[in-house]
């Protein structure tokens, strides 16, 4: 089975669909699938319910398929950095389900274990828990949160051999794996493409069987926040 494709839009090809979900990796702009991000907004895919950690900064990441109203809903658990997803929410043109970090990493993991739903103390008294079951486990209220599964899932490794096993590096792994396994069909886009058997399968983090198809690019790896220190006088 051919899992390795030429570029992005290929990757993607065949997969895409008004109205679909999709589950994309990373966190603030770590470990982001930029490249597959940009194919579909060329592709001009919308009424896209997409599920991240957040949704990218003005005009970069996912706030690329946000200019272009590519978005329909979004299901985050931060999205402080970006000024058109606020004015999109406040004018009700974008809808929003908010998650805490931790529920929405466990609700994509959950989905890919095929587990439908999980209980957790994380939102019990607050807006989280409108509408949702509550149940009494020792004396305290816990929330039902339903496992995510969505129809593809987009996610940024490092390396990746021909079969699809994927290491990523550092803090990009934030959100890709339980992203990855959550998503129907699975695309991943990294740095390098290595032969199959050259990854220490110890340090595997994505399991090829995960991995439909894989593109290799080159990635701009923007910095969300740059700081400094002020210089120190002599």
């Amino acid at each position: 089975m051919k899992k390795v494709y030429d570029n992005a839009a290929a990757a993607l090809d065949g997969l895409l669909k008004d109205g679909m979900t999709i589950a994309a990796g990373g966190f603030g702009l770590g470990g982001i699938p930029e490249l597959l991000i940009d194919a579909i907004h060329k592709a001009g895919t919308k009424d896209l319910t997409i599920a991240s950690n957040n949704c990218g900064v003005d005009g970069f990441g996912l706030g690329v398929l946000l200019d272009s109203k590519q978005i329909r809903k979004m299901i985050s658990s931060y999205v402080g950095e970006n000024a058109e997803f606020m004015r999109q929410y406040l004018s009700g043109e974008l809808e929003l389900e908010f998650n805490p970090q931790g529920t929405l990493a466990e609700r994509m993991r959950a989905g890919g274990a095929g587990i439908p739903g999980f209980y957790t103390k994380t939102g019990v008294g607050t807006v989280i828990a409108d509408g949702k079951e509550v149940k009494n486990f020792d004396g305290q209220d816990y929330i039902l949160e339903r496992g995510l599964v969505t129809d593809l899932a987009i996610v940024k490794g490092w390396k990746a051999d021909e079969t699809g096993n994927t290491v990523f590096r550092k803090t990009a792994r934030n959100f890709n794996v339980p992203a990855a396994t959550c998503g129907q069909v699975c695309v991943v886009e990294v740095e390098e493409i290595v032969p199959a058997g050259s990854l220490d399968p110890d340090c595997i983090h994505l399991p090829g069987i995960y991995v439909h198809r894989i593109v290799q690019g080159q990635h701009e790896k923007r910095i969300e926040q740059r700081t400094v220190r002020k210089r120190e006088s002599a």
